[in-house]
């Protein structure tokens, strides 16, 4: 006697041509939804920066009498007296000062320090490297005291080295943790052609890596200049509103008050914009170097 197995009957397929045209159609519609989003953060980021813009080319009257519109006169006479007469001008000069010498000596001790600990092993390698990070989660305000009489001592208040030797401090801890990441990702074979070929470590470091790791640094860079040119805290404790040495942060902080008592509403408005344009151009300037820099971190 044969016995015959009776198998349940194997449902059929669907056509994989309706399937992919379903997958298609869900990744476009998900590609909509997050262009939709972006879309409206971008235009919640615009309209404040628009918005302050047109306000500072307005006349006084027309700052609270029609805030929406456009002005009816357009008053470039706002920022030449917030610049003379409100002193924006002398901020900005200071501001300059201040964050350039504390860029280039955060960027060049950051890159010495980070090429070391990435590339050679020591003891206390390490260590270093995690005093380094830790430095990222401290919060500064629970420095200003010992920094105050640390500066202080060195006879340094009120000065413009002061403030970079304190900027440049303030901004290692990132440029390091950040630039280690990146030197360990370069290519040793190249740093070793060139010691078998006779260059010194030194001249390895400067011609050799430096190059190799520019993206890197000029995203580093623009990060530590955002974040120095907009600091507010360290300069105000520091200078204690000496205005020979004051900032833009600080003169802004002043200005309200003085433009206040005042009603100069549009003069505020035009320092304010003096103070946002400068990082807004280094960022739509350097923008595609910053990509370039986080893909060639995380591919390499």
């Amino acid at each position: 006697m044969t016995v015959t197995e009776v198998r349940p009957p194997v449902p059929a397929s669907p056509p994989a041509g309706p399937v992919r045209r379903r997958a298609r159609a869900g990744e476009r519609s998900a590609s909509a939804s997050f262009q939709v989003i972006l879309a409206a953060w971008a235009l919640v980021s615009v309209l404040p920066l628009i918005w302050a813009v047109l306000t500072a080319l307005k006349p006084n009257p027309e700052v609270f009498a029609s805030p929406w519109r456009l002005p009816s006169r357009w008053s470039f006479d706002n920022f030449a007296r917030a610049w003379g007469a409100a002193s924006i001008g002398q901020f900005f000069l200071n501001t300059v000062i201040v964050v350039s010498g504390a860029l280039v000596l955060t960027m060049l001790l950051s890159t010495m320090v980070a090429y070391v600990l990435a590339r050679y092993s020591f003891p206390g390698n390490r260590f270093i490297y995690y005093l380094f990070a830790g430095g990222l989660m401290f919060p500064v305000f629970l420095a200003l005291v010992p920094l105050f009489f640390v500066v202080r001592n060195l006879g340094l208040l009120h000065s413009h080295l002061g403030l970079i030797l304190v900027y440049a401090a303030y901004a290692m801890p990132f440029s390091v943790f950040f630039l280690t990441a990146f030197f360990r990702t370069l290519p040793s074979a190249v740093a070793e052609a060139a010691l078998i070929d006779g260059c010194s470590h030194t001249g390895v470091f400067f011609r050799v890596m430096l190059p190799m790791a520019r993206p890197g640094i000029v995203s580093v860079a623009l990060f530590n200049v955002l974040g120095l040119w907009n600091q507010y805290l360290l300069p105000l404790v520091l200078n204690q509103g000496d205005k020979s040495t004051a900032v833009l942060t600080e003169g802004l902080a002043s200005l309200v008050a003085q433009q206040g008592y005042q009603s100069d509403w549009s003069a505020l408005f035009a320092g304010m914009v003096i103070a946002m344009l400068p990082v807004l151009i280094v960022y739509l300037v350097f923008q595609r170097r910053v990509r370039q820099g986080f893909v060639a971190g995380a591919l390499k």
